[in-house]
Order: structure tokens, then sequence, then C-alpha cells
């Protein structure tokens, strides 16, 4: 079986960024990543930061609570809303453009009608987490834990908000990899040797 894209869906600090973009680099193929945050800003006016907070995470962690959040409004929409519609559209033109692996943005859920997509999920120990955080991204005023708990918390809330679908569940996913385990290498390997066979 030949995939047209993989899809990384990840925890926060577990490490699938880094997978997303060596499983890309051993096949040669583009990984998207910081550069649909960079197009979406692009087309939408807002800046990077903004969308790094509302293209991916729900203003409340509760998905009932979060479809009645105002968030601000653009032509009659919530600024989340018109963010979710041009997100959509750029990675279905990046997938259309040719094989590639995506990170994040509900990529596995907006493509998977239309692409082959190998939907792979990466997930990792809280102590694994923590340590690749602090290593990555530095101490903050907040815990590690409570960084790591109040990301995925959101994370959660706006896949579900927006596919209907609950995020993190091994069965939505071909791959649900543990990373604190087995390593970043041998991820790659993995979702590497997957995407190859015939």
């Amino acid at each position: 079986m030949s995939y047209d894209v993989i899809t990384i869906s990840r925890e926060f600090g577990s490490g699938g960024r880094t997978i997303g973009k060596e499983v890309a680099e051993k096949l040669g193929i583009p990984c998207y990543d910081q550069e649909i945050i960079e197009k979406l800003a692009e087309e939408s006016g807002f800046s990077k930061d903004y969308i790094e907070d509302k293209g991916e995470y729900a203003t409340h962690k509760n998905w009932f609570a979060n479809a009645f959040a105002s968030s601000g409004t653009h032509h009659g929409s919530s600024n989340q809303d018109y963010l979710w519609v041009l997100q959509r559209r750029i990675i279905l033109d990046l997938a259309k453009a040719g094989p590639c692996v995506i990170v994040g943005r509900c990529a596995d859920y907006i493509l998977d009608k239309e692409y082959n997509c190998l939907k792979v999920f990466i997930h990792a120990s809280i102590e694994k987490r923590i340590e690749h955080i602090l290593a990555n991204y530095g101490e903050r005023k907040e815990s590690p834990e409570k960084r790591l708990s109040d990301k995925d918390k959101k994370r959660k809330a706006y896949y579900k908000y927006y596919t209907e679908t609950e995020w993190g569940v091994a069965k939505n996913y071909h791959l649900s990899l543990n990373a604190g385990v087995l390593g970043v290498e041998r991820c790659v390997d993995i979702i590497a040797d997957i995407y190859n066979m015939e």
C-alpha cells in the first residue's frame, strides 16, 4: 500500500514535531509544520503568536464551553472558525502538491476522505515529556506538569470541536508510537518503513 501523506498527531512534549521533520528528511519529501502557521499569518493578517495559540488549541479545555467562547469575530464567524477554514484549505493545497509530512493541525481528519494518509500518533510518559519541554523550551512560571496537562486538554478540545472525533485514541490512527520508549530514531525508521511498504 502506498500513502500520499503522513500526518503526525502528538502529545505536547512527546517529540512528534522532531519525528515528523526527520521522517520527511529520510524520505526526501517536505514537512509542513511552522510553514502552515506562516501561510495562515500571511493570508489572515493575524500574528504568528496569535495563530500558534488559536490554530490548534481550544480557548477552553472543555469542547462544549469552547463552542460558546467568544474570541473575536471575522465577517460573522469567530476568529478561530475563520482560521480553521483557512487552515483546512492550506492543508488540502499542500497535500495536493505532492507527498509530504504534516504535523498536527487536524491534518489526519482534514485529509482522510480525499487522500490515502498514514496517520500516526506520538506519545510518551509524563516524565519523558517533562524532560523534553525543559530541554527545548526551558522553565516557565507554570510547572511542567501543568503546562503538559493544559496543552493536551486544549488540543483535545479543539480536535473534538472541529472533527467530532476523539484525539489520541489509538483506533483512530494506523500507528501509535511511544517515543519515550522507542526513541526518536526508531520511531522515524518505523514510520518510513511503513510508508515505503508495497
